[in-house]
Parts: structure tokens; C-alpha cells; sequence
């Protein structure tokens, strides 16, 4: 994935690829000594079912490895995003 400003991902809305709104980008979190960027802080949208989802302080976590591109909107992998969830 090319290289985007952080102030370009602010406030964007959050899509799985088969076109969900999952919601509106809050956050990123990111690892302070590597600065790998690690999860998506999202304010789920109100028609989603945040349950499926890793979820903190009524926030969804996406890990970052489910992100497919960032242009007008920030497409995610559904089945990787919620299959992370799952496993912890």
C-alpha cells in the first residue's frame, strides 16, 4: 500500500469490501517502538452489530493487516477482521 498521510485517514468511513459500513475512523493505534500501526479505532456506524467485532470502550478494533486500500473510503477484509476478533 502506498503512503498516506495520517491527516488524509481522519474522520474517513470505514467499509468491508462487499461494500458494509462498518463506520467512521477514530483512531490509530500503533506500536511507539517499531511504529507499525497495529488496529483501526472505529466509532461503529448504528445499523452494524459491533459483537462480531474486538471491541474497547464501545469502539471496534480492525487490525491494521485487514486494511485492502485507502482511497475515499477505508476498505477492510470482513472475514480477517472479524476472524482476529475471534481468536483472542
Amino acid at each position: 500500500m502506498e503512503g498516506v498521510f495520517s491527516r488524509q485517514l481522519a474522520k474517513k468511513k470505514v467499509m468491508t469490501s462487499d461494500g458494509t459500513l462498518i463506520g467512521i475512523l477514530h483512531n490509530i493505534i500503533s506500536d511507539l517502538r517499531t511504529g507499525e500501526l497495529m488496529d483501526l479505532v472505529v466509532r461503529p456506524d448504528m445499523g452494524i452489530d459491533p459483537s462480531e467485532y474486538n471491541t474497547e470502550d464501545g469502539f471496534i478494533l480492525i487490525p491494521f493487516s485487514a486494511v485492502r486500500s485507502v482511497r475515499d473510503y477505508i476498505v477492510i477484509d470482513r472475514k480477517e477482521a472479524v476472524r482476529s476478533s475471534a481468536e483472542e
